[in-house]
């Protein structure tokens, strides 16, 4: 951020401010700061003038390149990609808890991950995947994984709900450096599958290409028959309430399963996956 804008922000942010209201109360800010309308603006970044206006309403929240055009346009030295990253994590922390809300009324779950559900994590494991340059020491990492082993508890509920995961081959191809919290990895979701209420099934890298390709999925039905799904990504997730497109989603995920092994075959899947990681 250069000296003069900083010196020249309209107020600092309210205490109980998103960063999504800061970063559209300033985008708007740079503009009239600049004397530009919003075709004038349109014209500098090529982007359609009601687009550029939701953002500055806070309707919506962009994408990367849009931030990283408008800071050359305000010469704001980065500080509007700094504000949309921490607009787009808290919109992921948002999501993400209402998500948790869903899944834990669900009483079917199926799900697609490229990743080890955290539903199925050993806390060993937990501790691992959580572990990253963002925690500020031990004592928030064990809460990190309190939590995340916490969420278990819903597939012992009475009557627990079904759990159905399809596991893609790239999540049993990523061993932790410690190759026994690994197995010990493996085992447990090998057990999981003896309950009745979860199955899991592995999508072979022979499957070929699919239209889910590139995150997971999340299709949630609770008792009384309503269904909402979630599609999460790197550090991005986005819950889906409306039944149109949910319905698009479980047909993508019925076509995914038919491409899957079947659950006794993916259970000697991961079998196999173990004795090569031992050997």
């Amino acid at each position: 951020m250069s000296e003069g804008y900083q010196q020249d922000i309209e107020e600092p942010p309210h205490d109980d401010e998103s960063a999504r209201s800061v970063l559209a109360r300033q985008l708007r800010y740079l503009r009239e700061k600049s004397g530009k309308s919003l075709a004038q603006l349109a014209e500098d970044t090529t982007y359609n003038r009601s687009y550029l206006h939701r953002l500055e309403t806070g309707e919506r929240l962009s994408q990367l390149p849009v931030m990283q055009k408008l800071d050359e346009v305000y010469e704001t030295g980065g500080l509007l990609v700094r504000l949309w990253r921490l607009a787009r994590q808290e919109a992921f922390k948002d999501r993400y808890k209402l998500f948790m809300q869903y899944e834990a009324k669900a009483s079917i779950m199926h799900k697609y991950m490229c990743a080890v559900p955290g539903l199925l994590q050993t806390e060993d494991y937990a501790r691992i995947v959580l572990s990253g340059p963002t925690l500020n020491d031990d004592e928030e990492l064990e809460e990190n994984v309190s939590a995340r082993i916490g969420r278990q508890d819903l597939l012992r509920r009475d009557p627990p709900p079904h759990l159905r995961v399809i596991l893609d081959e790239s999540a049993l191809r990523r061993p932790t450096e410690d190759r026994k919290i690994w197995r010990g990895q493996l085992t447990h979701m090998i057990e999981s599958q003896e309950s009745p209420h979860i199955v899991i099934q592995v999508l072979p890298f022979a499957s070929g290409v699919h239209d889910l390709m590139g995150g997971s999925l999340s299709l949630l039905w609770s008792p009384d028959g309503n269904s909402v799904a979630y599609l999460e990504g790197n550090k991005s997730g986005e819950l889906v309430e409306d039944a149109g497109e949910v319905a698009g989603f479980r047909l993508s995920y019925d076509r995914l399963r038919d491409l899957a092994l079947s659950p006794p075959h993916s259970v000697r899947f991961i079998e196999q996956v173990m004795e090569d990681s031992t050997s």
